[in-house]
């Protein structure tokens, strides 16, 4: 689909492989996912300790211009991430306090931009969590068409509408709809070893026994000298 459209309806996962999903985190998922759908770093939230998941809504909007995003704020409902896509590199402060007050009330739980925030203060007071590329309090303009829940890249990422997003200090991850109830199957299992593996090291096992990389040392070369 391409064009400046507005999809109304999206299919979204269900709510509780969602929940299970942020609770697993990003890193592991990521793990699970086959090391896939992770936005670039540059992507921060605007306050230290914020986590979400949800279905994505996502919004395509011309750089410095949100009102694409007001478009989106409609089709958003309880439970979902706004995800914001832009045409071109942009560091303006696309949402701030306002947008975030909107957004609250229809019960979405974080944006996800690919540009700018603003009022982080503020943000931070009404603890709701935005992961962006810049804080900036250069305003913006709303004169551009764009298009709502379509497929956009947003921090080097394919998201398409109703994807899973999980967001915490450790990034932004995108699962696919389809994907969800294996990458969860995989993610459970990894949280299980890395629980046992986390002991043996507690009691002083070294990674290079638990990882048996001692042959793969020896294989490169690598000598140890007393």
């Amino acid at each position: 689909m391409s064009g400046n459209v507005v999809v109304r309806h999206v299919a979204r996962a269900d709510a509780a492989t969602i929940e299970d999903l942020e609770m697993a985190g990003v890193a592991t998922c990521h793990e699970a996912a086959g090391r896939t759908g992770l936005a670039q770093p540059y992507l921060r939230p605007v306050y230290a300790g914020a986590r979400a998941s949800g279905s994505a809504v996502t919004a395509l909007c011309a750089p410095g211009d949100n009102l694409m995003i007001h478009a989106a704020v409609e089709c958003c409902e309880n439970g979902d991430i706004l995800v914001v896509a832009v045409t071109s590199s942009c560091t303006d402060g696309m949402v701030g306090e306002l947008l975030a007050t909107s957004l609250r009330a229809r019960g979405v739980r974080a944006v996800v931009i690919d540009a700018g925030v603003r009022d982080v203060g503020r943000l931070t007071s009404m603890r709701f969590p935005v992961w962006a590329r810049s804080v900036s309090a250069q305003g913006t303009v709303k004169v551009t068409a764009g298009a709502v829940n379509v497929p956009v890249v947003c921090a080097g990422v394919l998201v398409e509408p109703g994807d899973i997003i999980i967001a915490d200090d450790d990034g932004v991850l995108r699962v696919p709809r389809r994907d969800a109830t294996a990458v969860l199957k995989a993610a459970k299992a990894r949280t299980e070893r890395e629980e046992g593996t986390r002991e043996r090291l507690a009691n002083g096992d070294l990674g290079l026994d638990i990882y048996d990389l001692r042959p793969r040392l020896r294989q490169m070369g690598v000598r140890y000298i007393e």
